[in-house]
């Protein structure tokens, strides 16, 4: 299994490459760390590149990412590339289908605070149109043990049962233990239906799940109904372990297999301490 990582010469970079080591380590993963130059273009300041432009460019590339190299320990195999596109996020995701990758892991922009996210432009390209999961690391991520717990974000929209049973497989596969997560934003006070319908949703599901052959062999997942006068209240009020993930899926809006980070998604970044995976709709672990 291979992991395009979208690498940068900068604190997104390295957030990056840190997280997707995370993902990687005792896993059979090998991480291809993709740093995007610009194609030559009749639209570039200098053009035609003056003599030796473009091996100084490539040289200086290739420096950048030896350092991204350095980031990964022994114990996690690495390749690097250097790819030319006019767009970043588009070579991105062409790497990723050339190399048959499970995933794309990039870093948030450093302007975010205290280990949040905020979406750049590239960021927010690949989370609306990707055909493979994201993993998004927060600013300033730089755990590199392994990953101890994933969270899945639930609801009772169409489209979260396949999510779920992304959710099973993954944890299965990796000896995790889950966490169903469903995030009410009630708006003025309680609401025991909502929170009873929710956490009901969930049992039944997993009961099904339990009976098929992705359920086997996983302990009995955690189902937590979280709650806040709002959806960032609502996150801000979980706990989140160091070495946790969520695991959450795309828009109705989203093409078939492809990302498309909704509203309420959104609106989770604002307030998530720890990395996020968006998964394509209609997605399915061996479809990729």
């Amino acid at each position: 299994m291979r992991y395009v990582v979208g690498y940068t010469a900068n604190a997104r970079g390295h957030d990056a490459v840190h997280l997707a080591v995370a993902l990687a380590r005792n896993h059979d993963v090998s991480l291809d760390l993709v740093l995007v130059i610009p194609e030559d273009s009749p639209f570039n300041a200098v053009y035609p590149p003056e003599a030796g432009y473009n091996d100084i460019l490539n040289q200086q590339a290739q420096r950048w990412l030896d350092e991204g190299l350095d980031l990964v320990p022994e114990d996690v195999p690495a390749r690097a590339h250097i790819r030319r596109g006019d767009s970043e996020a588009q070579t991105l995701i062409d790497a990723a289908v050339e190399f048959d990758a499970a995933a794309l892991v990039i870093g948030a922009t450093n302007s975010g605070l205290f280990k949040r996210f905020t979406i750049g432009s590239v960021a927010s390209s690949l989370l609306h149109s990707s055909p493979v999961p994201v993993a998004l690391a927060p600013h300033g991520y730089h755990r590199m043990e392994p990953i101890t717990r994933l969270s899945c974000g639930f609801g009772t929209r169409p489209g979260a049962d396949e999510l779920l049973d992304v959710a099973v497989e993954s944890a299965r596969d990796r000896g995790l233990p889950l966490r169903l997560v469903s995030l009410l934003a009630l708006d003025g006070g309680d609401s025991p239906q909502l929170l009873d319908a929710a956490w009901m949703h969930a049992a039944d599901r997993i009961a099904a799940v339990d009976g098929s052959p992705a359920g086997s062999q996983l302990p009995e997942p955690e189902i937590v109904v979280a709650q806040g006068r709002t959806i960032e209240e609502a996150v801000d009020r979980l706990d989140w372990e160091d070495g946790e993930i969520l695991l959450i899926g795309s828009s109705r809006l989203a093409q078939h297999r492809a990302t498309f980070l909704g509203s309420t998604a959104n609106r989770i970044l604002r307030a998530l301490p720890v990395p996020m995976i968006v998964v394509p709709r209609d997605y399915t672990r061996h479809s990729a």
